[in-house]
C-alpha cells in the first residue's frame, strides 16, 4: 500500500475520531459509537487510525450515528480522492467483471499508444475468447464475485477492435513462463498461441517476448499498463494502483525499455512462442 494512500485513509480516520468528539449529542466514546451502530468496538478503532479502508455505507452509518449527517458527502468526496489511486478488486467487482471491462474499454479508446508488461498471462488485448472465458472463471471463483463471464468476455473481445485501426500502437512485452501458463486446457492454449504467432507482424503490434533464459537486468515484477503518458496502471492481487504523476510514468517507462533490452521480437519471438506451442500435448 502506497505511502500517500495510507497517509489519506489516516487523514480521513483523523475526521472521523473529530466527527465523533464533536457529536451534538455529547462526546461519544469508541465503545458507546461502536454500541450505537452496532459494530464491535474494533472496527471503529481501526477506522479512526487508519488501519481499515470504510464503505460508503461505513460513512453514512457513521454521520448519522453522531447526529451529524450532512457530513457524509464531505467524508465520501474524501473517500473517492484517494480510492482513485487504489482501486480494490473487492469494489470494483460488486457487479462484476463486465464493469471492469467496459472502463477500460474507454481507457484505452482514447489512448493513442499502449506500453503493456505481463509476466503472468497472455494480454487481456491478445486474448482469445475461450482463453479470456477460463480467465474469468478462475477470478470469479477466487474473488467471489457476480458471475458475468460471457458479458466480460464480449466485453474484453470488443476492447480488441483498437487493435485494426491504423493510428493506434500496442507495445506489448510478455514473459515467456505467460506463454506456459496452463490456466485453461491444453486445446485452449494451443489455439492462444496460434494468435500470438498470427498478430507478431501486424502494422499496430509490436510484440515481444522476454525468453526464460533472458538475461535480466531487473526483477519481472508485476503487469502494468501505460496509456501514451497521462496514466499507469498496475495490478495486483487485492487491487489495481491508478498512476498519473510524471515521475511515477516515467519510471514505469524505463521499466518497460530496460525489459525490451532483454525481449525479443518479430521472427525471434516467433521462434519462442512456436517452441512453447509444440511442447503442449493436447
Amino acid at each position: 500500500m502506497s505511502t500517500d494512500y495510507q497517509r489519506a485513509r489516516e487523514e480521513l480516520g483523523r475526521r472521523l475520531r473529530e466527527l465523533r468528539i464533536e457529536s451534538p449529542d455529547g462526546r461519544l466514546t469508541g465503545s458507546q459509537l461502536a454500541q450505537r451502530l452496532g459494530w464491535p468496538q474494533s472496527k471503529v478503532s481501526k477506522l479512526e487510525n487508519g488501519r481499515q479502508t470504510p464503505t460508503d455505507d461505513d460513512l453514512r452509518a457513521w454521520a448519522d450515528a453522531v447526529g451529524q449527517s450532512t457530513a457524509f458527502a464531505e467524508l465520501r468526496a474524501r473517500l473517492r480522492g484517494f480510492e482513485s489511486h487504489i482501486r480494490s478488486w473487492r469494489r470494483q467487482l460488486v457487479a462484476g467483471h463486465r464493469p471492469v471491462q467496459e472502463t477500460w474499454n474507454a481507457l484505452v479508446a482514447e489512448s493513442r499508444v499502449l506500453h503493456m508488461w505481463e509476466n503472468c498471462l497472455v494480454s487481456g488485448m491478445l486474448q482469445t475468447a475461450d482463453y479470456a472465458r477460463y480467465v474469468f472463471e478462475r477470478y470469479t471463483d477466487l474473488r467471489s464475485s457476480p458471475r458475468d463471464v460471457e458479458e466480460a468476455v464480449r466485453a474484453r473481445m470488443k476492447r480488441q477492435e483498437w487493435l485494426y485501426r491504423p493510428s493506434k500502437r500496442l507495445n506489448l512485452i510478455m514473459w515467456e513462463g505467460a506463454l506456459w501458463a496452463r490456466v485453461c486446457p491444453a486445446d485452449v492454449l494451443v489455439a492462444q498461441l496460434d494468435r500470438l504467432l498470427g498478430v507478431v507482424g501486424m502494422d499496430t503490434v509490436r510484440l515481444g517476448i522476454l525468453p526464460l533464459d533472458a538475461e535480466l537486468r531487473i526483477p519481472p515484477g508485476n503487469p502494468f499498463s501505460m496509456l501514451d503518458d497521462r496514466l499507469v496502471v498496475v495490478e495486483d492481487w487485492h487491487a489495481e494502483l491508478w498512476l498519473d504523476d510524471a515521475e511515477t510514468i516515467a519510471l514505469y517507462r524505463r521499466v518497460w525499455d530496460t525489459f525490451a533490452e532483454s525481449a525479443v521480437f518479430g521472427a525471434e519471438a516467433q521462434q519462442v512462442i512456436a517452441r512453447v506451442r509444440r511442447s503442449i500435448k493436447v
